[in-house]
């Protein structure tokens, strides 16, 4: 039911009519089984028991023993069962890209694979349930609990929402509609029957669910019960993000900005190297406005960068900041901030950072992440531009 309800987009037009077709059908068939497997049940005594499920006490009455044909009744049993789970790997991608569509869901859910299917939700998907099994040790009893309050509370929300539509159908003149997100309203003469029967099926839904988080709360169910509301305020967050960004990124009332008034260029420079070398050159690029800037934590070892400057500089500046805590982030970020101070409204900074590229990735281990920790640093500050200028060695 779930299936053919999530997938609609799936079928073929007109697409609400196959659907109700199918689920019609569907419907039938499962009453058709629950009905007779119920009736058979009664007629042979089977009762629930964790070691042996109805189907099976069942199959083994019916075929007196467990032969070829009960092999066959369980064989199928389990071949229905693996096809519900893919199930749900085939229709939660589709449904979480519905969402991640209207700003529910992160916006990578939307995105097909190179197979052509949502890869996000697949890989989330696989990871939720393996949690689950983990957490709950394999133990289908335990994890029932937590699919029927899911399940019924869907039902009930769904129902409810059937209810609503008649409601405000039946409340319509011949000739008004009421246009909402993905469908039209209008008037139904048989809104009655129809507010009945979903009203009804609501009502019967929502008491499976309480009935079963009352009686099962303690064996796992209030982890579901502490989960939707945490998961519904995690989407509508979501939601409100990608609202505010849109905002943001609106060109409506847009004004062009001021042209840049002034660019300032800082590299900066751990050692005079073939790496700083290639950094300076690209920062020259930029704008004449350049400074070199080191952090000295050896006065020794700064003269003779002071030295090897003047031959390979190229006449750029070059400021050396002291460091007797021997610390290297925060007198550059301090020095960033006195340039900001300085700065008018609509100047603009470029920080221009060399990085090593070793050859293998485990080299990267051997070298210290100064140039990662001061983009970090820089990241959220206005008005300043980060650069790295990678050098292969």
């Amino acid at each position: 039911i779930e299936a053919i309800s999530n997938g609609i987009t799936a079928f073929r037009e007109p697409r609400s009519r196959t659907a109700g077709i199918t689920l019609i059908w569907m419907s039938a068939i499962l009453g058709t089984l629950f009905l007779s497997i119920s009736f058979l049940s009664g007629k042979i005594g089977a009762v629930p028991s964790e070691g042996e499920t109805i189907i099976s006490q069942l199959a083994r009455t019916v075929y007196g023993g467990q032969d070829i044909l009960y092999l066959a009744v369980i064989a199928g049993t389990a071949v229905i069962l693996i096809m519900a789970a893919n199930t749900a790997f085939a229709d939660f991608p589709r449904l979480g890209a519905l969402h991640a569509g209207d700003g529910f869901l992160p916006r990578q859910m939307t995105f097909r694979g190179s197979r052509l299917v949502y890869s996000w939700g697949i890989v989330a998907l696989a990871i939720l349930a393996s949690l689950l099994i983990i957490l709950f040790q394999a133990s289908v009893t335990r994890l029932i609990p937590l699919y029927a309050i899911g399940v019924f509370l869907s039902f009930s929300l769904s129902q409810t929402g059937m209810a609503r539509r008649w409601w405000k159908s039946g409340h319509l003149k011949a000739d008004e509609e009421i246009v909402e997100p993905g469908s039209v309203i209008k008037f139904d003469q048989h809104w009655k029957p129809k507010l009945f029967v979903n009203g009804f099926g609501a009502i019967c839904t929502f008491v499976v669910m309480i009935v079963f988080a009352a009686t099962k709360f303690m064996d796992g169910a209030w982890i579901i019960i502490f989960l939707i509301p945490l998961l519904v305020s995690t989407f509508f967050t979501i939601h409100r993000h990608y609202k505010g960004l849109a905002k943001k990124l609106s060109m409506e009332n847009f004004t062009t900005s001021p042209r840049l008034g002034r660019h300032r260029v800082i590299v900066l420079i751990a050692g005079v190297h073939r790496g700083s070398v290639a950094a300076l050159n690209y920062t020259r690029s930029l704008g004449p406005d350049v400074t070199a800037v080191h952090v000295s934590v050896d006065q020794a070892e700064s003269e003779k960068i002071r030295a090897k400057w003047d031959t390979y500089g190229e006449g750029t500046r070059l400021v050396i900041l002291d460091s007797p805590y021997r610390e290297l982030i925060e007198p550059m970020l301090d020095y960033i901030e006195k340039i900001r101070g300085l700065s008018q409204p609509n100047e603009l900074l470029t920080i221009v950072v060399p990085q090593f590229v070793p050859a293998h990735w485990w080299e990267n281990l051997l070298h210290n992440q100064t140039a990662l920790m001061l983009r970090f640093a820089l990241l959220f500050k206005p008005g300043v531009v980060i650069v790295e200028v990678p050098y292969q060695l």
